[in-house]
């Protein structure tokens, strides 16, 4: 993976990357001394990018920077402020509501300077310029699902790409949400118009309570073909959500102009479980199940793309399947049955049909056609174009 830094003040269509953030320490003492919402505790006490203070201020100006969740009393909130200059802490409604009058010091030892934001690119070569974008985000703390699930399945899908032996090319980056992601557009998009022909973000996929999906801003690109019947076959049930109620990197990379055919496939779904942009988004909420099953979706959507070519008939009418021990030679009553799938794959083999399109039509997932593809291409009765 090649790592790039782009600096301060870069324009990328409407937006500019903006001062870098730097934070060593903060905290609040209370009127009484005691120590709280600290930094190094948790680094969500600190609203993200807040401005540096060191100032003793009373109860009620603190109050309007002070943020908590009056539902989620024990958890600590995620809050940034990445476009404006502010301050802010984050701690527990519990511990908001124990909060005494007084003069309060607030300390946050921050600084917003000149400094760059940061990618990492993966670019594995296919047999075709083709390609599949697989992008992820690296930019919320101490967050586990909404976070880091992401960056960790997808490390371990490009680990397994690399040993795959690839018709398509791929480019998978590692980018901060919105900002990353705009940046990434504006200095390669010609190209990835050109060859992007399908590509997810992933993100959200590390708990085990539910399957969402969220389709391209078209809704009928490759991406949402293939990972509609993915689900469909693979996993009990899943929830479609509507573009409308998107909220990550597909933003960008399907606003109008961009096009691009994005997708996203998540276990819970950002915005939608009491954990989001919580301390409670830990290492307890996501786990290794989780994580493994998201990773094997992500897979076999990959492996659909990749065996996705057009299939022809090579002979006219059917083949003597009994002569090349494909079919029983005693006819009988559901002797037929044993050989269905093949004979259905053939019969749909005209050389317009891909394996999805045959897949779809006969109600079989792909993966189960790999094999009978193999044999009749072992038996010359069909004709893969790549």
């Amino acid at each position: 993976m090649s790592l790039h830094e782009v600096p301060t003040g870069t324009k990328c269509f409407d937006w500019v990357v903006p001062k870098e953030w730097v934070i060593r320490d903060a905290y609040i003492k209370t009127p009484s001394g005691e120590t709280i919402a600290r930094f190094c505790e948790n680094n969500l006490h600190v609203v993200n990018y807040s401005a540096p203070i060191n100032r003793t201020i009373s109860m009620k100006e603190l109050q309007p920077h002070l943020h908590s969740l009056p539902h989620q009393p024990d958890a600590i909130p995620y809050v940034t402020c990445y476009y404006k200059e502010s301050w802010g802490f984050c701690i527990t409604d519990r511990l908001r509501k124990r909060l005494s009058e007084g003069t309060y010091q607030v300390y946050i030892d921050s600084e917003l300077k000149s400094g760059s934001l940061s990618y990492g690119e993966l670019y594995l070569p296919g047999k075709t310029i083709k390609e599949i974008l697989i992008s992820t985000y690296v930019c919320h703390p101490s967050l586990a699902n909404n976070e880091l699930s992401g960056p960790c399945v997808t490390a371990e899908l490009a680990a397994w790409l690399q040993k795959y032996e690839r018709q398509y090319s791929y480019r998978v980056i590692f980018i901060p949400e919105t900002i990353g992601s705009i940046y990434y557009l504006s200095r390669h998009l010609k190209k990835m118009k050109k060859n992007t022909i399908a590509g997810y973000v992933v993100t959200c996929v590390g708990d085990e309570r539910a399957w969402s999906y969220l389709p391209s801003r078209d809704g009928n690109t490759l991406s949402d073909r293939v990972a509609r019947h993915v689900l469909q076959h693979a996993v009990s049930h899943y929830k479609e959500y509507p573009f409308t109620e998107r909220g990550s990197d597909e933003r960008q990379y399907c606003s109008p102009g961009v096009d691009l055919p994005i997708a996203s496939i998540m276990r819970s779904k950002y915005d939608t479980y009491p954990e989001y942009h919580t301390s409670y988004d830990n290492l307890s909420f996501v786990t290794s199940r989780g994580l493994g099953e998201s990773l094997f979706i992500y897979k076999k959507i990959l492996e659909v793309i990749e065996s996705n070519t057009r299939i022809s008939y090579r002979v006219l009418c059917e083949p003597k399947m009994s002569d090349r021990g494909l079919r029983e030679t005693t006819g009988k009553r559901g002797s037929a049955n044993s050989g269905r799938v093949m004979m259905n794959l053939l019969a749909y083999a005209d050389g317009n049909n891909t394996l999805l399109n045959i897949a779809e039509k006969i109600g079989e997932p792909v993966w189960n056609l790999y094999h009978s593809v193999k044999i009749l291409e072992k038996y010359k009765l069909i004709k893969i174009k790549k």
